[in-house]
């Protein structure tokens, strides 16, 4: 079974070509992030701009990688949410229009689902990918982080999962883009953060995790703040100082220190729940998955706290690809998930698991 998967939620416009839901055949990413870096975050009229631009090219080229014609295809999976209202837009009717011309079946994949079957490829002849040995076993548990969503979700079966607990504010990776904005560091936050943290101490400040009714929750507006304030009182200012002033009076020292305090942090306010989630449902496997996935403190942290078996994608696997998408596009047809109708289908930008 050979799926075409194609994504378009954010500023990567990316296609792939996945076999019986383990082999990946291609996998093209083009991504406008260069054009966003100096906004210091996503805008979303360029990104739709970008994905009308690329998304042919993009397809044709995963198409040739694959050296895979349009009647070798058994279908079109598709990211329909969560995601930007625009970008979605271009990938799904992009998607409708090849389904209809080339009758194929289409399925409607959710973007934050996706991310989890990207440790679901084990194989493919590309270059550069270190991959699994095997495909996770179930029932599994799945920590999902990235720029717009940080969820714990148990899954007993494909598709037969329970959300245990989900953001209520900012996500973990978009608290690192807007601290990274705050010290003064380039876009995308996350391996900025990273970088700057090498040379920090991680216990110089004390800073506060959120305590919320569902344990399983979290939160990061108020961690956000915390790293606000403290970066006003190093530099004796007021809470009424501006925060995009305060990279220009912090040493790179204090700096360091805050990038590194604020990671230790974030990183035991994901790792502290997952424990807490194993200790509870005993998995078999534990995933991370999404950008924030390929954090390498987030995963040093975990497999000395984690007893069950703890799986990830290769980096390039962890941000936003068609091949995540084509795989679970591939388990939706052989667990006989009904395709969608391509004349009906609408992009949902607020979809959740």
């Amino acid at each position: 079974m050979k799926i075409l998967g194609i994504e378009s939620s954010c500023d990567e416009t990316a296609a792939s070509i996945v076999e019986d839901g383990y082999k990946m055949l291609s996998n093209v990413v083009a991504t406008s992030m260069h054009e966003h870096a100096k906004y210091g975050g996503i805008v979303p009229e360029i990104a739709a701009r970008s994905h009308i631009e690329s998304i042919i090219p993009v397809i044709d080229e995963a198409m040739k990688q694959a050296d895979v014609g349009w009647k070798e295809l058994d279908g079109i999976a598709v990211t329909y949410g969560a995601g930007l209202g625009g970008s979605l837009l271009v990938g799904v009717e992009t998607a409708k229009t090849l389904a209809i011309t080339k009758n194929l079946p289409l399925y409607a994949a959710n973007h934050v689902e996706g991310h989890v079957y990207a440790n679901f490829i084990t194989e493919s002849n590309l270059d550069g990918y270190k991959l699994p040995d095997k495909q996770p076993d179930f029932p599994l548990l799945a920590l999902i982080v990235s720029g717009g969503h940080s969820q714990l979700v148990f899954f007993e079966s494909h598709f037969n999962y329970k959300l245990l607990g989900q953001t209520t504010d900012d996500a973990v990776g978009e608290a690192f883009d807007k601290v990274a904005k705050l010290l003064g560091l380039p876009y995308p936050g996350g391996p900025n953060i990273e970088i700057a943290a090498a040379n920090g101490d991680p216990d110089k400040y004390k800073l506060p995790k959120a305590r919320l009714s569902n344990k399983y929750d979290f939160s990061f507006s108020g961690l956000k703040t915390a790293v606000l304030r403290l970066a006003q009182a190093e530099v004796g200012k007021s809470y009424d100082f501006p925060s995009f002033e305060l990279s220009g009076l912090l040493s790179e020292a204090q700096k360091a220190d805050i990038a590194a305090s604020f990671l230790r942090t974030s990183i035991e306010t994901l790792v502290d729940k997952t424990v807490m989630a194993e200790n509870e449902y005993n998995p078999k496997t534990i995933l991370i998955a999404g950008g924030v996935a390929a954090n390498s403190e987030l995963r040093l942290q975990l497999t000395k706290r984690l007893h069950a078996e703890l799986q990830y994608p290769d980096i390039k696997l962890c941000t936003d690809n068609g091949a995540m998408i084509a795989t679970l596009g591939c388990f939706m047809a052989m667990n006989n998930i009904t395709p969608v109708d391509p004349y009906k289908l609408q992009i949902n930008p607020n979809l959740s698991m």
